[in-house]
């Protein structure tokens, strides 16, 4: 999770939401990414897609069976799909994501019992870490957002 971690701040580095994944197995880092949708134009550039496609790359096999998923936030129904899709093994998690959460938060979709594939999962993990970045980037985006509205407006919101 420290790895990921690492990820997301360089996510926040180029003004995207800090979420960063890795993907490891028999103890060696296989992938990595951070988010970029915003940079890349990209809606499907989420940490977890570009982590799996890269070890999909280097293992040559989208088929990542015995992997683990390190994610600093709670996957989307997007992500999770591609989690289930790719045979990751397990998913370790953040941050709990309240909004578009597909593990616990907003839905239960890894225990939808007509999937194929079954993923253990574990959340929470460096939990206060994870979600002080994210609260730390919005914060300091909303700030922003404020000091340019008064900029060009020349009243304080």
């Amino acid at each position: 999770m420290e790895r990921a971690l690492e990820l997301a701040a360089q996510a926040a580095s180029f003004g995207e939401v800090p979420v960063g994944a890795v993907v490891v197995l028999d103890g060696r880092e296989i992938g990595a990414g951070f988010n970029a949708p915003i940079s890349g134009c990209d809606p499907t550039a989420h940490a977890e897609i570009r982590a799996l496609r890269d070890a999909a790359a280097r293992v040559g096999n989208y088929r990542l069976s015995g992997a683990t998923l390190y994610v600093t936030l709670e996957p989307c129904t997007m992500c999770v799909g591609a989690v289930v899709h790719s045979r990751v093994s397990r998913l370790v998690y953040g941050a709990i994501e309240p909004k578009a959460g597909a593990v616990e938060s907003t839905r239960r979709t890894l225990e939808e019992p007509h999937l194929n594939w079954k993923v253990s999962t574990a959340g929470g993990v460096l939990q206060q870490r994870c979600s002080q970045m994210l609260s730390d980037f919005f914060s300091a985006r909303r700030k922003e957002i404020r000091q340019r509205r008064k900029r060009t407006s020349g009243k304080e919101w």
